[in-house]
């Protein structure tokens, strides 16, 4: 069905799409197929330029691409545009570094000649996206796989076809050629014939577990390599050592956020007795002070969540946490005013049988454990089928990163908030996902690392002393 653009401020339809036709894709899926043969035989240097291109255009037009995230899915403006921001840093980051990342490593080997491997793009990549942060998402899969030379075709979340279509259509605008970033408003059967398509090498998602789930088993069918990113309950641990002015200053943001609703949202608090009740009393009183109200203002500090049916879902599981005996030591209350705004809410005394253990919160609800050892805290940590970030907050910096390496998660952070930047690695391990994004890891995600070995002559000794070729 048509995709629409609806402000959940306001609950105004601002523009409908239409879906993609199946002639329509494949026309544009050989576009990009065309591109990637041509990109073959370019020099990196053209894509960087390009980049570098795209970077400025996100730069000189900030404020009216942060203006369609924030009336597509209510984003603060503030937020908005540091998202754009993000962007720009991101694509200049593999304009400046993608040569060296892809130049061929020397390896130390007995086999007769020089070994090298060789960083070469395999084709065009699918991006299934999800619509929390509607640029960067896509950015951090782009902006790699073009320095490479792999062109993408993207399918974004239904609920904001604008913001999609506008990213796809600032990159070409800004310089790149046409078929290096497709939008296409795919259904879900149209997705999975796209992963079956020979000229499809890769699947990069962003997404639920369950959408997850089901694009990896087509990928895996037929034999695509794909990343997936799905989520977390990402845990905030504080120690008895902890400077709680720091702790204080972090906690309630990283959690608000995006009106709680990132992968890497701090969704579970789990604090040390001996600092529980200061933890608890200044969570509950920042919590209090935000205040709702039009994501355009920049005396906002509380967004709408994205759509009627989120809001719906979040309050359906607080219920479901509350009826199974958890305590609202703040907030689950009404806010009277337009748009699907959820009040801030603090849940305490989860029991190991509540579902909110082991359910993702998408949105403004803390989850906060009391604990009395260090041990308890990690093995808490732990208790999750999800593993993607963390935060962890120690007097002694040392011991933190200690504790931090125990913590089953692709992601930690100690005394600090959660970043995102382009050259930190971004994944999480369990049902979180795998693979990485960003970084020279997330570069490499869906590069040909080609062996090749290069020698004056055949060693004939060795073939005649009964070397082994398998």
């Amino acid at each position: 069905m048509p995709r629409q653009t609806v402000n959940p401020y306001t609950n105004e339809v601002l523009k409908t799409f239409s879906d993609a036709t199946d002639e329509e894709i494949q026309i544009k899926l050989q576009v990009a197929d065309d591109l990637y043969h041509t990109m073959k035989h370019q020099p990196v240097e053209q894509r960087a330029e390009a980049l570098h291109k795209v970077a400025t255009y996100m730069r000189d037009h900030r404020h009216d691409l942060a203006k369609i995230m924030i009336l597509e899915m209510g984003k603060l403006i503030a937020e908005a545009e540091g998202e754009v921001e993000l962007c720009a840093m991101i694509a200049d980051y593999f304009a400046d570094h993608g040569a060296e990342m892809m130049k061929p490593t020397l390896l130390d080997t007995r086999a007769n000649g020089e070994a090298k491997v060789y960083k070469q793009a395999t084709g065009v990549i699918l991006a299934v996206e999800p619509w929390n942060f509607p640029y960067y998402q896509i950015m951090r899969v782009f902006a790699p796989n073009f320095i490479v030379g792999n062109p993408m075709i993207l399918r974004d979340a239904a609920n904001i076809p604008w913001s999609a279509q506008t990213f796809a259509d600032m990159v070409i605008e800004a310089g790149a050629p046409e078929g290096s970033i497709t939008n296409l408003f795919m259904s879900y059967d149209q997705v999975g014939e796209m992963i079956a398509d020979p000229r499809i090498q890769g699947v990069a998602l962003t997404g639920s577990e369950r959408g997850g789930s089901a694009v990896a088993k087509e990928a895996g069918q037929n034999l695509k390599k794909s990343t997936m990113e799905l989520g977390g309950q990402d845990v905030f641990i504080v120690l008895a050592d902890a400077n709680m002015n720091d702790v204080n200053q972090i906690a309630w943001r990283a959690r608000l956020y995006n009106a709680g609703q990132v992968c890497t949202s701090s969704k579970r608090f789990i604090v040390m007795d001996s600092v529980y009740d200061e933890f608890l009393q200044n969570l509950i009183e920042n919590f209090a002070a935000v205040k709702p109200g039009d994501p355009m203002d920049q005396a906002t500090t509380l967004a709408p969540m994205n759509t009627k049916k989120a809001k719906e879902k979040l309050q359906k599981q607080v219920d479901e946490a509350i009826a199974a005996g958890a305590t609202v030591a703040y907030g689950n209350e009404a806010i009277d005013m337009p748009g699907q705004f959820f009040m801030p809410t603090i849940l305490t005394d989860i029991s190991a049988d509540n579902p909110a253990r082991h359910t993702e919160m998408f949105g403004p609800v803390a989850q906060v454990y009391r604990v009395h050892s260090e041990q308890e805290a990690i093995e808490l940590a732990n208790d999750s089928q999800y593993g993607l970030g963390g935060i962890i907050f120690s007097g002694d910096p040392v011991h933190g990163e200690a504790v931090a390496t125990q913590i089953e998660t692709g992601m930690v952070f100690v005394n600090n908030f959660m970043a995102s930047l382009p050259e930190l690695p971004f994944g999480g391990v369990k049902n979180s996902g795998y693979g990485r994004e960003l970084s020279e890891l997330g570069l490499l995600a869906f590069v040909n690392e080609k062996l090749v070995v290069t020698a004056d002559h055949p060693d004939l000794d060795n073939l005649a002393g009964g070397l082994v070729i398998s």
